[in-house]
């Protein structure tokens, strides 16, 4: 009715659970290695995500662009749309787009995305065409010369390349 159970099985078991075991010790937790490396890992992240996040003047500069980008392609859009012209004007704390109206060109207020707008910090703007001029106007015309707009800042320059066609690219 009773059994008898080993003497040796009975000690084996009772050792693998007892708290001061080194079985038990070295599953219950981390070493100081493990520890320091994890903290190294996550430290190196957050540095990256760091320097990543913080606001550079290219890349400042070159979000000002990709905008200027999209708004002269509306622009363009808009000028072919209400078959008057649209000329672009810019000095170093803004851009804005003024039609011609009543035989004067006149700023365009009354339009969310071709509102009058500052620049994140103050820029240079050049327009290079083969023509020479160094205004920007778009008409009805559905093709027009090649140019180039740059926007300089002490720190950083881009430009922006239209193809004649309505396509705008962004350049460093």
């Amino acid at each position: 009715m009773f059994r008898r159970h080993s003497p040796h099985g009975a000690r084996a078991v009772s050792q693998a659970y007892r708290p001061g075991s080194r079985s038990l010790a070295r599953t219950a937790g981390f070493t100081l290695i493990e520890l320091m490396v994890v903290l190294m890992v996550i430290g190196v992240v957050a540095g990256m995500v760091t320097m990543s996040a913080a606001p550079s003047p290219q890349r400042e500069l070159r979000a000002d662009a990709d905008r200027l980008a999209q708004l002269l392609s509306l622009a363009r859009e808009e000028a072919q749309v209400r078959g008057a012209p649209i000329r672009f004007e810019a000095d170093a704390s803004g851009f804005r787009f003024v039609v011609f109206r009543d035989r004067e060109w006149r700023p365009i207020t009354d339009d969310r995305d071709l509102r009058p707008r500052p620049w994140a910090s103050e820029t240079r703007v050049a327009v290079d065409r083969p023509d020479g001029r160094r205004v920007l106007e778009f008409g009805r015309d559905l093709v027009e010369a090649p140019y180039r707009v740059v926007l300089q800042r002490p720190e950083a320059a881009v430009s922006i390349v239209a193809n004649g066609l309505g396509a705008f690219e962004v350049v460093d």
